[in-house]
């Protein structure tokens, strides 16, 4: 059953009603009718059944069957902290974590960072990515839209990370997988979950010993150096696995 998005202000009594790009995907592109069903998100986890009652040219109505909890969401809101990398990677990134259940995505400019976004770059990229973000909910049928944060210092985003109820940071010079799994266990029963991914060319040093001071855990993925594109997708897997019941 085809899944579309709205705000709480489209949600009347029993009716929801649907506009913009919404619109033109329903008449033009799935050429849907009246008498057809959908499910709608309002955003919040929680999903209308809906039957399509018109279809105009600037919205379409919709007639509310029943509402249910989405139960796609994971028991943890999971925050992936993710150093810039090159090209192209960060919107694979966004996509395929949307998909495991991460509940935002943090841009984080650390030391090794290649890439460097102004303020008319980042303003262009943090549109593309937030709808990477929700083409990814819809398809994987998210009861929220997860937020891409506008990217932030290395030092920032660990003070943002402190609200947080527990945070990880993998480094390849991590040592004792026994500890890495004891981490991954604890954060797996937290409320909230950080994951700290480096660049390309890995974090500095410094910013390792800042990341523990601050009470990051630091963790081990194992014996192979993982690309960033990878490292956090590989995290978010464990936390998706042990997080699911």
């Amino acid at each position: 059953m085809h899944r579309f998005y709205c705000s709480e202000s489209d949600i009347y009594d029993d009716s929801i009603r649907l506009c913009g790009s919404d619109v033109n995907h329903i008449r033009n592109v799935l050429r849907m009718k009246p008498g057809e069903h959908v499910i709608v998100n309002d955003g919040n986890n929680m999903d209308y059944h809906c039957v399509i009652d018109t279809i105009d040219t600037d919205e379409v109505m919709l007639k509310i069957d029943h509402s249910s909890e989405c139960m796609a969401e994971l028991p943890s809101k999971i925050y992936l902290f993710q150093s810039l990398p090159k090209l192209d990677k960060m919107e694979l990134i966004i996509q395929k974590a949307v998909e495991l259940g991460v509940h935002e995505v943090i841009p984080v400019s650390s030391k090794r960072c290649v890439v460097k976004l102004d303020d008319k770059k980042e303003k262009k990229k943090l549109e593309r990515w937030q709808m990477i973000a929700e083409s990814a909910a819809k398809q994987s049928m998210r009861g929220i839209i997860p937020k891409v944060h506008a990217p932030l210092g290395f030092k920032e985003a660990v003070k943002y990370a402190s609200e947080l109820s527990y945070n990880m940071i993998p480094y390849e010079l991590a040592e004792g997988m026994d500890v890495s799994r004891e981490i991954m266990d604890t954060a797996a029963g937290k409320e909230s979950v950080g994951i700290f991914i480096g660049p390309e060319g890995g974090y500095c040093e410094s910013e390792i010993e800042y990341a523990v001071e601050n009470g990051i855990q630091v963790v081990s993925l194992g014996n192979r150096i993982l690309r960033t594109e990878t490292a956090g997708l590989c995290v978010l897997s464990i936390l998706m696995f042990k997080m699911t019941k």
